[in-house]
């Protein structure tokens, strides 16, 4: 009020009348020119990182990933400041929703396959366990479906397939992309997925003995025996393709095919991968396979 009242009564007047000092006034109106302090401006300059970084992804990334972003460029920060700064300034990530599509049909005369997974997905080395699933994917010309393969310790999509149907060829197709992408060692990989038609079919059965991979599927309607593929569909509907409009299937393959290789395969840090994305951590494994030998 001092401050917007000066140029009509007097400081010492006004001071008198509000009960304050004039040298309180005037200690207020130095700090209002000066230079933010040191924390301040740290601060300032966090925040604006954060920003960056938050971005960077798309919107997606909460806390802990931005934490892991902002480390690996130098800064000694901590998780708790953050999300402090986060919340001041509502930098939101995105938390996935308790959805999940029915894809499953069963197969009234399925072969007898065995669990050999019992939700044991990471193996701690890779081409131990691929885990698969199939998902509904709405477009503007109606559904389509996603087939994909990812090794249970990376947690990185090795093979997918797109179709507009759900025939056994999907799963087939998304299964011989992982296999060649492995350069073709199958060498006692176990292909783990649920108990749908198009994992228990006599085609899937001789496509395995012809791959040499070990078929294994979880419980009728127990969704955690297959909880590791059920988080990867979470993930893809919940910070991409949920967020967007697809006219036609087309549209929608090109979309995820690039948003599985650029951004969930290099780029997504993962919580249990060390904060690191899946190709990074291949990587990291190969590495260190590599030195020991």
């Amino acid at each position: 009020m001092i401050e917007v009242e000066k140029a009509t009564y007097t400081v010492s007047r006004m001071a008198h009348l509000l009960g304050v000092s004039r040298s309180g006034y005037y200690a207020w109106a130095a700090r209002q020119g000066a230079e933010p302090g040191p924390r301040a401006a740290r601060r300032a300059d966090l925040t604006v990182k954060i920003k960056v970084a938050h971005d960077a992804s798309d919107g997606v990334n909460g806390a802990p990933r931005i934490l892991a972003d902002l480390r690996e460029a130098g800064e000694v920060v901590s998780r708790k400041t953050v999300a402090k700064l986060m919340q001041e300034n509502e930098i939101r990530g995105i938390s996935p929703r308790p959805w999940r599509p029915v894809t499953t049909l069963p197969d009234p005369n399925p072969h007898s396959i065995p669990d050999l997974v019992a939700r044991r997905f990471d193996r701690g080395e890779l081409n131990a366990v691929w885990t698969s699933d199939i998902t509904y994917l709405a477009t503007g010309q109606g559904w389509l479906y996603l087939c994909a393969v990812r090794d249970g310790c990376s947690r990185r999509v090795i093979g997918y397939a797109f179709a507009d149907n759900l025939h056994t060829d999907i799963v087939e197709t998304a299964l011989r992309r992982a296999v060649t992408f492995r350069d073709g060692d199958t060498t006692g990989v176990i292909f783990h997925a649920d108990r749908g038609c198009q994992y228990t079919s006599a085609q899937l059965a001789q496509a395995a003995q012809d791959l040499g991979v070990r078929l294994s599927v979880g419980r009728t309607g127990v969704c955690w025996d297959n909880a590791q593929q059920e988080s990867f569909w979470s993930t893809l509907k919940t910070e991409f393709y949920d967020r967007h409009h697809f006219a036609t299937r087309a549209e929608a393959i090109t979309a995820v095919s690039t948003w599985i290789e650029t951004v969930y395969n290099r780029r997504r840090r993962h919580s249990a991968l060390g904060q690191i994305d899946p190709v990074a951590f291949e990587h990291q494994l190969t590495t260190v396979a590599d030195q020991a030998a």
